[in-house]
């Protein structure tokens, strides 16, 4: 991929490595869940086929134990779809480890009572890992036919920790991490789904764009001529999608070296009054670290 991305190594007592560094794809839709399945198994699909039929298998089974699947990814992907009302599928390409590879889909009902208590905030979320080591090229290309198949609000691709989910001193750690390399994403899709909403997390190397956010900006040709970093580029999706990626490679940043990332820091006072916050999904819990790493490109 690019020297731009560092190697994250840290481990737990156990001696087994708990986070690491790698690429995601991530997208939000705010949308009934019956809406976007059939959708969200196209993107399923085209993931697969792209990472291969072998790179996940294994996923949890109702009582959190990992299990090895039994018939293909995509077959997986649709008994749960049809099984589920508001689905959680998680496949990984291991359960012994922290693998390179992982599919999650958070689907939400947004005819629930805990959405209509928090209006605006749930939202379809569908989430895909790459190693680092993937080639810039494939990996823009890929999330890129990705957004094609998906009716997305927001999302983004680009560097991110890879680590065990659910984890809060782990979370907490990447926190802390994520203020050094401020171009990594922290994931945590299970929680986004219930805090995202319309709205947009953050910003990334590729950064995806659809209404309410784009309308609200004027559309793609207005978006692109607030945009003055040189390597920065606007491409149009549609009429009204578009996606802004901030330099030519993936880049984490490394505020130790002086890579503060002026285009994030550009985009991201843009998108200011859209930004999602995850503190609304996480209350009772410590958001020191969160809030500060959610402002990293605006302090």
């Amino acid at each position: 991929m690019t020297s731009n991305i560092p190697s994250i190594r840290h481990v737990a007592e156990t001696g087994s490595l708990v986070i690491k560094e790698g690429l995601s794809i991530c997208f939000y839709m705010r949308r009934p869940y019956q809406d976007v399945a059939s959708m969200v198994e196209a993107a399923a699909a085209a993931y697969f086929r792209a990472v291969g039929p072998h790179a996940l298998t294994s996923h949890p089974d109702d009582e959190g134990y990992w299990q090895e699947r039994k018939s293909s990814a995509l077959e997986y992907v649709q008994e749960q779809l049809r099984e589920q009302r508001a689905s959680h599928i998680l496949l990984t390409d291991g359960a012994e480890g922290l693998g390179a590879y992982q599919f999650l889909y958070q689907g939400v009902d947004l005819d629930s009572p805990e959405s209509r208590r928090e209006p605006g905030l749930h939202t379809c979320a569908v989430s895909f890992w790459l190693p680092a080591s993937q080639s810039s090229g494939s990996f823009r290309e890929l999330a890129l036919s990705l957004a094609e198949l998906l009716p997305f609000n927001s999302g983004h691709a680009g560097p991110s920790f890879h680590a065990w989910l659910g984890m809060e001193d782990l979370m907490q750690h990447m926190f802390q991490l994520g203020l050094r390399y401020p171009g990594m994403d922290v994931p945590d899709e299970h929680n986004n789904a219930y805090s995202v909403g319309d709205k947009v997390q953050g910003v990334h190397w590729m950064n995806f764009l659809g209404p309410p956010v784009l309308e609200a900006l004027g559309g793609t040709s207005a978006l692109a001529a607030r945009l003055q970093t040189p390597e920065t580029s606007v491409q149009a999706l549609g009429e009204d999608r578009a996606v802004v990626t901030l330099g030519s490679e993936p880049d984490a940043g490394d505020t130790s070296e002086g890579r503060v990332l002026p285009a994030h820091r550009e985009l991201v006072r843009i998108l200011e009054p859209w930004l999602a916050t995850r503190e609304v999904s996480r209350r009772y819990r410590d958001n020191d670290a969160l809030r500060r790493w959610e402002r990293r490109f605006l302090d």
